[in-house]
């Protein structure tokens, strides 16, 4: 909305000019600009560009230094072997020797490699133990190379590991905070080697939204149109916006893209009712619509008591046997007071909640009804089921 429709808007319920009038048009223009500007995001969180990513690495190595938490070599062979190779390399030979210590684990290192990370920089690793140890803490990750999905390396791991949770017990009782068997190592690899990716050398960028769709991705091309000037922007598909750089300065690519991402769009998205049966959990879009539609709701619920008694002669009774009576009380509950709720029709959200809320029931029935509606037709909206 510009401020030219602001006052167009203003001017049919405001007295003619004056200062009061002028003061109310820019209370009037900041309000519905504000509410407008609150519905828009930004370029950079709905969409990603071509080649400005994560890479992700993963690498097996050993951790040495354990309290006697480690994996026991006779059930994890793999990490003997991985210390018989790793012995080896530094000149010492155990092949065919029965070794018994319980102070080293093998472990799965996991790391994520920033976009144009260079040589040199240092990242964060998580670290996973894969054999039967108790605990990593005071641990250290001996060198390990992190590979990608190509097979090359691309940073080297190593230093002491940061455990969160920890392990502690005797023979009658245990007890165990967090997860013990994962840590983490602060700026713990090295990158060794870079991305092959020159962004200021393409002639087409393309931008991807994260929840493609048509409307959103024909605003996206747009806005970026009309802030350039010229028609750079083109969208290709419901998750695709193709810009055109040729005959662009490549060489500013950054502040182009810097420009970019700033923008302010507001995304449009298919009205859905999403469902976790398992937790009970329902999230309703706000385009979420309803045509006219009566609803009930009641369960028939049968609760049985047993409240057994004792019953047993008297003190001085020359025969008799102690007996339980049983006592059973039977409550059916029909849900009698249950009525009947309308919805009237192109109800949106907030009407449709309270008229759910107004049969009184939990989130479990509610899932029930709302499928009921979209199977009678009245629901306007798409439910996704988690």
């Amino acid at each position: 909305m510009t401020l030219k429709t602001v006052y167009k808007i203003a001017k049919q319920f405001l007295p003619k000019a004056s200062l009061v009038k002028a003061g109310l048009l820019g209370v009037l223009a900041s309000f519905l600009l504000t509410s407008e500007a609150i519905a828009a995001s930004r370029v950079k969180d709905i969409a990603d560009f071509e080649g400005v990513r994560e890479n992700i690495l993963v690498g097996y190595g050993l951790v040495v230094g354990l309290n006697g938490t480690g994996d026991s070599l006779t059930n994890s062979p793999f990490t003997q072997q991985s210390l018989e190779a790793m012995l080896e390399r530094l000149g010492v030979n155990t092949r065919g020797a029965n070794t018994k210590t319980e102070n080293v684990a093998a472990v799965v290192v996991t790391a994520s490699l920033p976009p144009f990370s260079k040589q040199g920089t240092n990242i964060d690793v998580t670290i996973s133990s894969i054999g039967d140890a108790e605990s990593l803490l005071g641990g250290t990750l001996v060198v390990t190379p992190l590979m990608a999905a190509d097979g090359e390396v691309y940073a080297v791991a190593q230093g002491s590991i940061t455990v969160a949770g920890f392990a502690a017990g005797g023979e009658a009782a245990s007890i165990v905070k967090g997860v013990p068997t994962a840590g983490r190592i602060a700026n713990g690899a090295i990158v060794e080697r870079e991305l092959g990716f020159d962004l200021a050398s393409l002639n087409r960028l393309r931008i991807s939204l994260r929840n493609p769709d048509f409307t959103t991705s024909r605003r996206v091309a747009k806005v970026i149109n009309d802030h350039i000037g010229a028609k750079i922007a083109r969208s290709t598909d419901p998750s695709t916006v193709v810009l055109n750089l040729e005959g662009s300065k490549r060489d500013d690519m950054v502040a182009l893209l810097t420009d970019i991402e700033q923008l302010m769009v507001e995304p449009d998205q298919t009205a859905r009712v999403v469902i976790d049966e398992q937790s009970g959990i329902i999230v309703i879009g706000k385009d979420v619509k309803v045509d006219t539609v009566a609803i009930a709701q009641g369960n028939l619920t049968v609760k049985i008591t047993e409240t057994p008694q004792v019953s047993q002669p008297g003190a001085f009774a020359e025969a008799g046997e102690t007996v339980v009576v049983p006592r059973t009380d039977v409550q059916v509950d029909e849900d009698e007071d249950k009525k009947l709720v309308v919805l009237n029709s192109g109800v949106r959200l907030q009407e449709l909640v309270d008229g759910l809320n107004a049969l009184g029931i939990g989130p479990r029935d509610m899932i029930s009804i709302l499928q009921a509606i979209k199977a009678a037709g009245a629901l306007q909206a798409e439910i996704e089921l988690m």
